[in-house]
C-alpha cells in the first residue's frame, strides 16, 4: 500500500508540474508573438528610411557631411566603436557567446585591439565579457523587455558624437538576428559612416521567408535632385540621426 501512495502522489506531483510548464509556455508563446509582431510592424518604418536616404543619395551635401563621410572607403579603420547587445536573461548562453564570437572575429579582419577600440554595452554579458579583457565601455545599457525612444537616441547620440569629433573611424552594431524559435544569426552592420547599402541590408532581415508580412514588394527607389529648405546641411544633420536610429531600435527588438 505505501508503494502504491508513493505512485499516486507521483502521479499528482507530475500533474500539477505539467499544468505550470504549459502556462510557462503560453506566456512565453504569447511574449514571442508580440516581440515578432513589434519587429514586423516596425519594417514600415524602416523601408520608409530607405526610401528617404534613397532619393536624396545623389546630394553631393549628404557625401560630405561628418555621419557620411568616408563610406564604403573605410575599409580599414584604425579605431573603432561597437555596440554590442547581448542578453541579461538566463538560459541564453549560446545567444550571447555568438555575439561576441562574431565581435571578436570583425575586429580580428580588422586588426583591431583593446587599445583602439571601445565599446557600448546593451546588457550585462557584453559589459563583463569586455571589461574583463581590456577594452574601454564607453557606456553601459541593461537590456531589458522595454524598449525606449530615450535608449535608442541616447546610443544614437553617443555613436554620432564620436564619429563625427573623429574618436573613431567606424561604428559598428552586432546583435542576435531571430530568424525562427530554432535559428538565431549573430549580425553585423556599419551604423556610421551612415550606409545606403547597410540600411537596406537591415530592411531584407526583417522581412520573413512566408507568413503575413513575407509578400510586400519592395519598391524600386532612385535617387533624385530636390530644392531642399531651410538648407540641404540642416535638414541632413536632423533626419540621418533618425536613420540611424533604425539600427539600434530592429537590433534591439531582435534580440528582444
Amino acid at each position: 500500500m505505501a508503494g502504491l501512495k508513493a505512485i499516486k502522489t507521483k502521479i499528482r506531483s507530475v500533474e500539477k508540474t505539467q499544468t505550470v510548464t504549459k502556462a510557462m509556455e503560453a506566456v512565453s508563446a504569447a511574449k514571442m508573438r508580440k516581440a515578432q509582431v513589434a519587429a514586423l510592424s516596425g519594417r514600415a518604418y524602416a523601408r520608409a528610411a530607405v526610401s528617404i536616404l534613397a532619393r536624396v543619395s545623389s546630394s553631393q551635401v549628404l557625401k560630405n557631411h561628418p555621419l557620411t563621410r568616408g563610406g564604403a572607403n573605410v575599409v580599414a579603420p584604425q579605431k573603432a566603436l561597437y555596440i554590442v547587445i547581448t542578453s541579461d536573461k538566463g538560459l541564453a548562453g549560446a545567444l550571447n557567446s555568438a555575439v561576441l564570437r562574431r565581435v571578436q572575429a570583425d575586429m580580428k579582419a580588422l586588426s583591431l585591439t583593446p587599445a583602439n577600440t571601445s565599446v557600448v554595452a546593451v546588457g550585462k554579458k557584453a559589459q563583463d565579457f569586455f571589461m574583463s579583457r581590456g577594452f574601454t565601455i564607453e557606456v553601459f545599457y541593461p537590456n531589458t523587455d522595454k524598449l525606449t525612444h530615450e535608449t535608442v537616441e541616447q546610443i544614437v547620440q553617443e555613436a554620432a558624437h564620436r564619429f563625427t569629433l573623429g574618436m573613431v573611424d567606424t561604428v559598428k552594431i552586432v546583435y542576435q538576428q531571430f530568424v525562427s524559435t530554432f535559428e538565431q544569426r549573430a549580425n553585423i552592420h556599419t551604423i556610421f559612416p551612415l550606409m545606403l547599402d547597410e540600411l537596406r541590408a537591415v530592411v531584407a532581415e526583417i522581412v520573413p521567408s512566408r507568413g503575413t508580412f513575407s509578400n510586400i514588394k519592395e519598391e524600386d527607389i532612385r535617387s533624385s535632385l530636390y530644392s531642399v529648405e531651410p538648407s540641404e546641411e540642416e535638414v541632413f544633420s536632423a533626419i540621418l540621426p533618425k536613420l540611424a536610429a533604425v539600427f539600434v531600435t530592429h537590433a534591439l527588438i531582435e534580440s528582444q
